[in-house]
């Protein structure tokens, strides 16, 4: 037997190690313990919370509650979100009569005229997940009436949803979390809606494909476009910290974002750019691997972190591992999806009892200086989304 080991080249034996470490590292993360405090943090903020029609979304610094927002906010969907998941979790009746209750009141958004792209984390984030574990009809119909809704923003001269058409600076700009919201016109498109929301979503992530990835696989926060002959004009950034530099959760949200695309088309061009945004964010990973804030702010290592952004990517990644066909490729993603779950579990990243949350410090718009190194909402939802697809995957 030692014979036979020493005639085995060297590049076999790092490729065997290297398995074997991915194996070990994606055992290291206890689902079970982690989502149990999730409960008991959600429990919590229940307990807290007064009110049906007001959404946690942050925390800020030095205090123990949720600061919370209307149902107009755009992070209105998170909280019904956690709510269900933390049904699909626990099977407890109680917390799904919670999600229904803080469901209900999004729906006068379905109702409502379109003020930007939002529509889709709102709704599909609470009536999405609601309708998917319950089946409930009623559920079903708003969701069709909210992607019909979301749909009237799309302008056919640029290809794109207009984003935020109360910024008059840009004619027509299309802002890469707009990614997100393409999942609801594809469900829509294959249950009883429109089949003109597939060619819309479609669309849509063709033209930010062409325009607001850059060369290098980093990404534009927003694209502006001329209204009229729908012309790329600049990109440009809103969160991030300069024009050009690669905001890190811009980019988890285009990860996701084309994975989805590719699991509802089938089209290789939007694997090949899932892949691609991956690698781009994971090659440029810190050691701890939860990311800065903005990858190329100056002042780095001496800057904010943002949880949510690495929340999104575990969630993204874990999905994307499902649709590769290279062995080496899904293990590659399952493995960081793993490590960033397992930091984001450990104390550093844990509210605990400081507050009511069950992740700190998430970086909402560092330029305003707004949401700076906080709890917030959207990086609980997706984390606790990661954690059950990983339970699901049994890795």
């Amino acid at each position: 037997m030692t014979t036979r080991l020493k005639k085995i080249p060297f590049y076999v034996l790092i490729i065997c190690l290297t398995t074997s470490l991915v194996s070990m590292s994606m055992k290291m993360i206890d689902t079970k313990e982690v989502l149990d405090y999730c409960i008991g943090k959600v429990k919590g903020s229940l307990e807290q919370l007064t009110a049906y029609d007001r959404f946690p979304r942050n925390i800020p610094e030095g205090e123990k509650h949720w600061e919370t927002v209307d149902v107009r906010d755009w992070t209105s969907g998170f909280w019904p979100g956690v709510l269900w998941y933390s049904y699909e979790y626990t099977g407890d009746d109680e917390l799904r009569r919670q999600a229904e209750k803080y469901t209900a009141p999004l729906e006068v958004i379905s109702k409502s005229a379109a003020r930007d792209h939002d529509i889709g984390f709102m709704m599909y984030c609470s009536y999405g997940n609601g309708y998917r574990l319950t089946g409930n009809p009623k559920y079903k119909q708003v969701l069709l009436a909210s992607a019909d809704t979301l749909a009237t923003l799309f302008n056919p001269a640029v290809g794109t949803i207009h984003s935020w058409p109360s910024k008059p600076q840009y004619p027509h700009n299309t802002i890469i979390d707009n990614m997100m919201n393409l999942e609801l016109l594809f469900w829509a498109a294959k249950n009883g809606g429109d089949q003109r929301l597939y060619d819309i979503a479609k669309s849509h992530a063709e033209v930010t494909m062409d325009n607001l990835i850059r060369e290098d696989y980093s990404i534009y926060h927003l694209g502006s476009f001329d209204d009229k002959t729908g012309e790329f004009i600049e990109g440009k950034t809103h969160q991030g910290y300069a024009d050009e530099s690669m905001w890190a959760r811009g980019q988890t949200w285009g990860i996701y974002g084309f994975t989805i695309c590719y699991r509802e088309t089938q089209e290789e061009k939007f694997l090949e750019t899932a892949q691609k945004l991956a690698d781009r964010f994971i090659e440029r990973l810190p050691q701890d691997v939860v990311p800065y804030w903005d990858f190329d702010d100056p002042g780095i290592p001496n800057v904010p972190k943002d949880a949510s952004a690495a929340a999104i990517a575990a969630s993204a990644l874990l999905e994307l591992s499902q649709l590769v066909r290279d062995k080496a490729v899904r293990e590659k993603y399952q493995e960081v999806a793993v490590n960033l779950l397992d930091k984001l579990a450990s104390s550093r990243y844990r509210a605990g009892d400081k507050n009511d949350a069950i992740l700190l410090h998430s970086t909402g718009h560092m330029p305003r200086k707004s949401e700076v190194d906080v709890p917030i909402v959207y990086a609980d939802y997706y984390f606790m989304e990661a954690l059950l697809k990983l339970r699901s995957m049994d890795l």
